[in-house]
């Protein structure tokens, strides 16, 4: 009896060495899966917050969005994160006109056109018809620059007024490629 005592003791230590053995595993591809998520959003992905109502419909106050800018380079009908430096603070909007582009907004139709054709813009909330008087229209796009507005015309700082204006390219931050919260909203930003 006591070989049979002797071998079943080596038994549960083996048995709790694979266990200790299986939890270390566990944890430590836990870790690793951690850390490499933790590198791609320091390095590849960035968190932001919409503050305010300026990106309605698309966007809502307190929406939590994923943003990049590895390779990016500002296209129409991006939406970005914008350093402005005339609010002093970091805004959501979206690319309207890019450089070298010509921009010409009517405020009494609404229409906005970039190269002379009109924007179809199903993504607004109102039309185009406040000018904050920080340009003349039509305006051409200087080099390395965008023009942005907000998807809810009526109430959106954005190029449109002067100390916002033309935002320089090394001004924007990334492009915003998913909303993770509200959660019943969640997935990609168009």
């Amino acid at each position: 009896m006591a070989t049979a005592d002797i071998q079943n003791s080596e038994n549960e230590n083996q048995q709790n060495h694979g266990f200790a053995r299986e939890i270390y595993e566990w944890l430590e591809a836990f870790l690793s899966a951690l850390m490499v998520v933790i590198v791609a959003m320091i390095f590849l992905f960035r968190p932001a917050d919409v503050d305010g109502r300026s990106m309605e419909p698309t966007l809502h106050d307190g929406d939590r969005l994923v943003f990049t800018d590895i390779g990016y380079t500002p296209t129409q009908g991006d939406i970005v994160i914008v350093d402005s430096e005339g609010l002093g603070k970091f805004i959501v909007k979206r690319v309207i006109a890019t450089a070298g582009q010509t921009l010409d907004i009517d405020f009494i139709t609404g229409n906005v056109t970039v190269d002379g054709v009109i924007l179809e813009e199903n993504y607004i909330l109102a039309d185009t018809l406040r000018d904050e008087g920080g340009h003349t229209y039509p305006l051409v796009v200087p080099e390395n620059s965008v023009f942005v507005m907000g998807d809810n015309r009526m109430n959106s700082t954005d190029s449109r007024d002067s100390r916002v204006g033309f935002v320089n390219d090394s001004d924007i931050y990334g492009k915003v490629i998913f909303r993770v919260y509200p959660f019943s909203k969640m997935g990609t930003v168009e």
